[in-house]
């Protein structure tokens, strides 16, 4: 584990940043995609995600050449699979990339190789891929080494966290776990806890639900304050002066891949028992609707008041501030939503090129500000938080707490 040779499936919002990671300690790093813009943008020593830094650090491992990128796998020490984990059907776990992912590098594996799992995967799918290898390699059952490691690591804060985030680390054997150990040693400055497969997949799927419950209790107290007038984020203000009180701040619902997926894995592996769980994410998805229904509201007024339909301008689509990260984002569900209601509707994203979102007609801010008659706050980009809207605009903050 010195000086490995790393193979990384998939260089989308984990694997690019950890393959770049990894490259910057000076290891040869091959990073594999099915998509071919990504391999071209990444081997020209740029980048097709927003994320802070990455841009530089990837330029930099690319021209010194430990990060190449390709659409093929090739012989190496370490194998890691980081590629999407969807749904299918009514929130069923779709773990076919994974599946893939191994069946892409099966040819090329050989006696002591380490194939990690990264991707967020419902309990026992790092041994389903191990008997998915075998079966296609039975020469090398018992002479590979499977771990699974979650990343852990929030949107914006990648590259850092990537370096200083405890890892958990969980081996099929003892001697698997202790493999991956001394591999993330090479590059990850924080603790390394090593433990089974088992309880390694359930840990990245109980951190997430634990998050998602706990935010679910912030998003319906929001709408319980306004129904009542109380201000929300002065009441969570005065009740965290508690010393065992800490809630969150709400918002109009819960994206990325992460915590709005996630807990879904176990109310599907689970259903008799993770009640609270499917609770939590029932509200959270809710949470939406309830949004829309105060933007009908706002509307209605406009017309009343106005006797014409309203200029709108959604700010932000991104499933949390200042990043690119569409995936599961209530932002960008809400936009369209009222987009096919009223024709009138514009989104302003700053993280993204004006023609990246098809669905929807995106601005400037300058032009939204100078257009629109209501404005429906969804993310908290920085650029939004000093804007002077016009006096006669209608905002609807969602970041913080609608006021009428």
């Amino acid at each position: 584990m010195k000086n490995p040779k790393v193979v990384v499936m998939g260089l989308g919002y984990i694997g690019l940043p950890t393959g770049a990671v990894i490259a910057d300690k000076g290891i040869s790093v091959r990073g594999v995609d099915i998509q071919s813009h990504v391999v071209d943008t990444i081997n020209q020593g740029r980048i097709h995600i927003v994320e802070p830094d990455l841009a530089a650090l990837v330029q930099n491992v690319v021209s010194k050449g430990f990060l190449t990128a390709h659409t093929t796998p090739a012989l190496a020490d370490v194998f890691m699979i980081a590629v999407p984990t969807p749904f299918k059907g009514d929130h069923e776990p779709d773990i076919s990339f994974v599946e893939q992912a191994a069946q892409h590098i099966t040819p090329f594996l050989a006696p002591g190789n380490l194939i990690l799992i990264e991707s967020t995967s419902p309990v026992d799918t790092t041994r389903t891929i191990q008997k998915q290898i075998e079966e296609a390699r039975p020469e090398l059952q018992n002479k590979l080494h499977f771990a699974y490691c979650p990343e852990r690591v929030l949107p914006g804060k990648i590259l850092q966290e990537l370096r200083s985030n405890p890892r958990i680390i969980g081996g099929i054997t003892p001697e698997d776990a202790q493999k991956a150990k001394e591999f993330y040693a090479l590059f990850v400055e924080g603790d390394l806890y090593t433990t089974n497969d088992h309880t390694a997949e359930m840990c990245k799927l109980v951190e997430n639900s634990f998050r998602d419950v706990n935010i679910a209790f912030a998003n319906e107290l929001s709408m319980i304050c306004h129904s009542i007038d109380v201000d929300v984020m002065e009441l969570i203000h005065l009740a965290n002066k508690h010393p065992r009180v800490s809630i969150l701040q709400p918002g109009c619902g819960v994206g990325g891949h992460c915590i709005a997926v996630d807990p879904w894995f176990l109310v599907h592996q689970f259903p008799q028992h993770a009640n609270l769980i499917r609770q939590a994410r029932e509200t959270n998805d809710s949470k939406p609707l309830w949004v829309l229904s105060q933007v009908d509201n706002a509307i209605s007024f406009f017309k009343q008041k106005h006797h014409r339909s309203p200029q709108i301008a959604c700010l932000g689509l991104s499933f949390k501030p200042n990043i690119d990260d569409l995936r599961e984002s209530p932002a960008l569900h809400i936009a369209k939503s009222i987009h096919q209601e009223y024709p009138n509707v514009v989104a302003v994203e700053p993280n993204l090129l004006l023609d990246q979102v098809q669905s929807i007609p995106l601005c400037s801010l300058e032009k939204a500000l100078q257009e629109a008659d209501i404005f429906v706050v969804l993310v908290a980009h920085t650029p939004f938080r000093t804007i002077s809207y016009p006096t006669s605009a209608i905002v609807l903050d969602f970041t913080h707490q609608c006021r009428d």
